[in-house]
């Protein structure tokens, strides 16, 4: 019994690692739960502390096991339903400010850099020093438009 229980301990420490590396949503996580207090249960009984003691400890570090997965996982759900915030989609509906009038490509600051700039389809002339808000990207240029009043608001 104890060889069984420190296998399903090797078992479950390598599905706690594979867990760290790969998606999976926790199916690991949870086999490596399971693993290890199994494997606690095994290696206690083979030790000879009893059946009622390694269901105890088993039982608990079960628990705490279970506990530990549930916060990582869901805040691994938290964290791939937030918006992206880096590159070309990232710009997209960030707020500037017109440095070179575009015509037909200017140059705006956005978010502490430079770009090139086009002018939104149908807008008013731009000025320097006008608010704008980005509405498309096109490698390093950036289409964009005035920005309205509701906009600037902080």
């Amino acid at each position: 019994m104890s060889s069984l229980g420190l296998a399903l301990l090797v078992m479950g420490t390598a599905l706690a690692v594979a867990e760290a590396h790969v998606v999976s949503h926790g199916v690991l996580g949870g086999a490596a739960v399971a693993a290890l207090a199994t494997g606690i249960v095994l290696v206690i009984e083979g030790a000879g502390g009893g059946l009622v003691l390694g269901l105890a400890v088993g039982l608990a570090a079960g628990a705490v096991g279970a506990a530990y997965l549930a916060v990582v996982v869901s805040r691994l759900l938290v964290v791939r339903r937030t918006p992206v915030r880096g590159g070309a989609a990232g710009l997209i509906g960030r707020r500037g400010e017109l440095r070179a009038i575009p015509a037909p490509v200017g140059c705006v600051l956005v978010d502490g850099a430079l770009w090139r700039a086009r002018v939104w389809e149908h807008e008013e002339e731009l000025v320097p020093g006008d608010p704008i808000v980005v509405e498309h990207v096109d490698g390093l240029t950036l289409t964009v438009r005035r920005a309205e009043e509701w906009e600037m608001a902080p």
